[in-house]
């Protein structure tokens, strides 16, 4: 009896993908996104505090206020002259501020869209604005590097601090304390100051310029972000550094905590958003965006993320809603009646104790390449590696599938006697694989045999020509790396070299070197000559 058929062995090599984890799962449960072309780069994103969630975009000479539901603007407002900034919700969502270019803060009343207050008294574009914690006065931090706390009902400025030395592009009240401020500036520093008293209560050095800071709602630490880096500070503790975390690897532009305060979300100019973990501040998720992120909001439901970018592009991402789920009536396996138990009468047979019971052998499924081989069919079975789906998804199976052949002794007829297209799409193979360690060994030995067949029919197809200089050209480049590598090698031995001299002089045991290697053996890979 024919001994059975063993399929090809297909090589499995270490994928370097990240584990897909839950939380990972969980930002990416989001919706397309929905883009919607702004008129100019979008410096701020608020949502409203109270239900149903509107969120107001700052960008160009306006603010427009969107329907979370329907992502179309329910109003705007244009009374600004010149470009506005800072478009800020109060936690009663009936008033809204926001600052400018041209120097003023303006409070809005949303229902009427009318101005309330006009805040005259900065020098330079107003870049922040915030409402107070007690909605009666409002913060406002500007270019002309002051720090200015307004009483809403005298429209004046009751406190000015005038501490940093550029420009102030970013600050936040203190959820916990209507008396607490946090400002950065791109001096580097930022800045901590009490209301009740005349001077900052607290000042740390960011390194970078502070592009935007936070706060967490119980105002015992804070974080601010510049350059790549987001550094976390415990506030009680006299400004302890408690973590530096950098995973960006251009500047950080803006902060925001998710709804439940649990996870922070950075964005960067590299159009990467970051999710962090606050307990342990690792890193949890990551978003791609098409172009540079200046300004970003979370939903307090989380439902729904916002984010800006500096071509005005905005990106709105909704939350996938769990389908309701139709219970359908499916048997169970139990109660599924086989062709073996019953008879013609339809009389179910149930195997009892100490019956002995005949299980029947599952037909085993053969690929099309197994199919091939099993038949001694080599030339269809390389056709049927060879196909788009399986070379492009799935370069270990052809591979496998070659090393079969070379195995069996039969790889040279398998590639004799082909056609222009089924060699271009072999040489499009090797040139894309030749130079990947897991593969690199068997694909060379496939092109030198590729060569010494087709070299001497090569030049009558002038595509064939420039097929095999490409793959001659990725041969160079990957040849040109080794050499360089070789010589940092070369570099780092002599270095070590001199430090392991220098540590046994220091120690006077003049004993031979004899651990340290004189030479370097390279064993090259078999060369390929290309021949035209």
């Amino acid at each position: 009896m024919a001994s059975d058929y063993k399929k090809t062995v297909i090589k499995t090599f270490p994928r370097g993908d990240a584990e897909v984890t839950k939380e990972t799962q969980y930002w990416k449960n989001f919706e397309f996104p929905v883009t919607v072309k702004e008129f100019g780069a979008i410096s701020s994103i608020d949502f409203n505090p109270k239900k149903p969630h509107q969120f107001a975009v700052t960008s160009s000479t306006r603010v427009q206020i969107f329907n979370p539901e329907t992502n179309q603007v329910d109003r705007a407002i244009s009374r600004f002259q010149d470009v506005a900034y800072s478009g800020t919700y109060r936690s009663d969502g009936k008033l809204m501020v926001a600052g400018g270019e041209e120097r003023y803060i303006r409070l809005f009343d949303l229902n009427s869209r009318a101005i309330l207050r006009i805040f005259k008294g900065h020098d330079g574009p107003v870049h922040v604005t915030r409402f107070g914690t007690d909605n009666f006065h409002i913060m406002s931090c500007s270019d002309d590097k002051s720090v200015r706390c307004w009483d809403i009902p005298s429209e004046k400025a009751v406190k000015q601090y005038d501490e940093h030395t550029d420009y102030v592009r970013c600050g936040v009240v203190s959820a916990a304390s209507k008396d607490i401020w946090l400002t950065g500036s791109y001096d580097h520093k930022v800045k901590l100051f009490d209301l009740r008293s005349k001077a900052s209560v607290m000042t740390l050095d960011h390194g970078h310029p502070v592009e935007s800071v936070l706060m967490f709602p119980g105002g015992g630490m804070f974080l601010s972000s510049g350059g790549n880096y987001v550094k976390v500070w415990d506030a009680l503790a006299g400004g302890k550094l408690l973590a530096a975390v950098s995973n960006h690897h251009k500047t950080i532009t803006c902060m925001c905590f998710n709804g439940a305060k649990n996870r922070l979300l950075t964005g960067s100019i590299d159009r990467h958003v970051k999710v962090y973990d606050v307990a342990s501040y690792k890193l949890v998720a990551t978003m791609d965006y098409p172009v540079p992120i200046l300004s970003m909001g979370v939903s307090p439901t989380d439902d729904k993320i916002v984010v800006g970018m500096s071509s005005g592009l905005l990106s709105i991402r909704h939350r996938k809603k769990e389908e309701t789920k139709v219970e359908t009536v499916r048997r169970s396996k139990h109660s599924r009646v086989s062709h073996r138990s019953y008879d013609k009468g339809h009389k179910v047979y149930t195997a009892k104790e100490g019956d002995l019971v005949v299980q029947k052998q599952k037909r085993e499924f053969l690929q099309k390449y197994d199919v091939m081989l099993k038949q001694f069919e080599h030339s269809k079975a390389l056709d049927a590696a060879l196909k788009s789906n399986v070379r492009i998804k799935t370069p270990e199976v052809t591979v496998s599938v070659l090393q079969e052949l070379v195995r069996r002794g039969v790889i040279k007829s398998a590639l004799a006697g082909r056609d222009e297209k089924w060699l271009r799409n072999m040489i499009a193979f090797l040139k894309k694989h030749i130079t990947n360690s897991n593969f690199s060994s068997i694909i060379i030995d496939i092109t030198n045999m590729l060569l010494d067949i087709y070299t001497p029919v090569i030049g009558d197809s002038d595509e064939l020509v420039s097929h095999f200089k490409r793959l001659q050209i990725t041969l160079m480049q990957e040849l040109q790396y080794h050499s360089t590598l070789l010589e940092i090698k070369g570099m780092l031995d002599t270095v070590l070299a001199v430090s392991q001299t220098d540590d046994m002089t220091q120690e006077d045991e003049p004993e031979a070197l004899t651990d340290i290697p004189t030479e370097v053996t390279v064993n090259s890979s078999t060369p390929i000559a290309m021949e035209a």
